[in-house]
């Protein structure tokens, strides 16, 4: 690569992106929530792990009905976290840190507390009605958290749309009044000094709702490059959105530089990998590696000049990795290590979710009365009255529910983990004990320090960011890959079992560069240990 395309290339396509939930990442002042300043208290911690970015979940103006998801005014910061100034200096002190923050950006739909929709609401002939999707008559739209997706509203007397709470209404993007609206509300972050936005089912805004069209809708592609032209366009920004719905056809369209829209998507076939066909994420199968090993290397597969991929295990919606396709107990640290060499050996931009660094694992719960989740509760509820058994609702929630990524924080081994000195707002992970930063710090061999490395690993070495992919010839149970490039060739090996698994490949090892474990001498015939990993450089040919 020449110095002059380095030179203008992307600082994400290097870069190491690190997700905060400000609920559960540090609380500063007692109240069990955790707040901006916690963060800013942290930014040394993250500093040291390498991070390029923040990727701070919503510390809007909010009711919290889904924790921060539900707006009621973008320009101003929950009470709950802090001040407009606090945020400033969260700005300021991770910029000195060489660290910038990405927001998320929800306008898919609002809280119903936000003044536009107060005054839809009260004014049927006002600007802000048509801010809004209104019809006379529900259709068989379904949200996200049950039940229908509409709402009659008798003051109006017309049902109002909302993809998900019955509190969150769909915003309606074909106003072009309203699309003006969210420009002018990133425009003013953008101003403050952020360097990106993460866009909460961003696939979501050119829905077509009277033809039952939500993801992918006709004009989507339409906004988004309007989106662009209208704010970030002309500056060195992270985009990235989440897209349920992408697939490798689709993905370019969003992130092809030549069609000025985004940097990169969230994809997410992987997460439906252990769900049952046709039926909802409660409803789980076990695992087939050589299904996940299909899904990783075939979005390798992107043209890399005119797209980009994300890199994740886990957010703030999803279980946590090393509970779900790892082992949380006996090999814990041996397996998220593996997890975490799998992902990151790959080509794209990696998203490390806070407490994945230190292996957190799933919180079980005995009861619906410890769920805090919007999502698992309307579940529990309505399987309840279909007939379900108590027993194995808790257990799906167990497995999928959103507060396993939620719990708190785990700093150290004192009272609530020192993530706050009052009452968590949910319930700290008992094994906050073992599993702690303060521990991690102090073991030179933890995961922590595993995560330091790849992540150095990908500020160093080109390879990780243009060499070429190639997926080798294992069973099942193992993913090997090479990654190349005209100065150098790697090995990535992973087992991906708790059982030994053999392996017979051609490759010589010049130097190890990354391994949770012994490696073997001779790779022709050799015995991976359960959740063996190791990267090394080997001969080119």
């Amino acid at each position: 690569m020449t110095a002059e395309k380095q030179k203008q290339e992307p600082w994400w396509k290097q870069a190491v992106i690190y997700q905060i939930y400000p609920k559960s990442f540090q609380d500063t002042n007692g109240d069990g929530v955790g707040d901006l300043r916690g963060i800013i208290k942290r930014l040394d911690y993250l500093q040291g792990l390498g991070i390029d970015a923040i990727w701070l979940c919503p510390v809007y103006k909010s009711p919290g009905v889904d924790n921060g998801y539900d707006i009621a005014d973008y320009e101003a910061i929950d009470p709950q976290y802090g001040t407009m100034a606090d945020m400033e200096e969260l700005i300021s002190e991770a910029k000195k840190r060489g660290i910038r923050i990405v927001m998320d950006l929800v306008v898919n739909h609002t809280s119903d507390q936000h003044p536009w929709f107060i005054e839809a609401r009260k004014n049927p002939s006002s600007p802000e009605h048509d801010y809004y999707v209104w019809a006379d008559k529900a259709n068989e739209l379904k949200s996200a958290f049950s039940g229908s997706a509409w709402e009659y509203d008798g003051q109006v007397g017309q049902y109002y749309l909302h993809l998900f709470a019955k509190e969150q209404p769909d915003l309606n993007w074909k106003n072009p009044a309203l699309r003006q609206k969210v420009y002018d509300l990133m425009n003013f972050w953008i101003d403050k000094g952020i360097g990106g936005f993460r866009m909460d089912v961003i696939e979501l805004i050119g829905k077509v709702p009277e033809e039952e069209i939500t993801a992918n809708g006709p004009k989507l592609h339409d906004y988004l490059q309007e989106m662009h032209q209208e704010t970030f366009g002309d500056r060195d920004f992270l985009t990235v959105g989440e897209t349920w719905g992408a697939t490798l056809d689709n993905a370019p369209l969003y992130s092809d530089p030549d069609r000025r829209e985004l940097s990169m998507v969230f994809q997410f076939e992987f997460t439906e990998l252990d769900k049952q066909a046709g039926k909802e994420k409660w409803d789980t199968k076990p695992l087939d590696y050589g299904d996940l090993k299909n899904v990783l290397a075939k979005w390798q597969k992107l043209d890399f000049n005119h797209s980009w991929n994300s890199l994740f295990w886990n957010n703030h919606d999803l279980p946590r990795i090393v509970s779900r396709f790892g082992n949380d107990q006996q090999y814990r640290e041996r397996s998220a290590k593996m997890l975490a060499l799998l992902l990151h050996g790959l080509r794209g931009t990696p998203y490390i979710y806070q407490g994945e660094e230190i292996g957190m694992t799933n919180c079980p719960v005995s009861a619906i009365d410890e769920v805090e989740d919007i999502e698992a509760r309307r579940m529990y509820q309505e399987r309840l009255a279909e007939g379900w058994k108590k027993e194995d609702l808790i257990k799906a929630i167990n497995a999928r529910g959103r507060d396993n990524a939620r719990t708190p924080m785990q700093w150290d081994a004192s009272a609530s983990a020192g993530f706050t000195s009052g009452r968590p707002w949910l319930a700290v992970n008992p094994n906050c004990h073992e599993i702690n930063v303060e521990n991690a710090l102090n073991d030179p061999d933890s995961i922590y320090y595993f995560y330091k490395k790849l992540i150095a690993l990908r500020h160093q070495e080109r390879i990780l960011t243009d060499g070429s992919f190639e997926l080798l010839d294992t069973a099942d149970a193992v993913m090997a890959y090479h990654r190349e490039n005209a100065e150098d060739k790697w090995l990535v090996v992973c087992n991906l079992t708790g059982q030994e698994q053999e392996v017979s490949l051609p490759d010589k090892v010049k130097e190890i560069l990354l391994a949770n474990g012994p490696v073997p001498e001779d790779l022709a015939k050799a015995l991976l240990p359960p959740y063996a990993a190791f990267l090394c450089r080997v001969e080119k040919d």
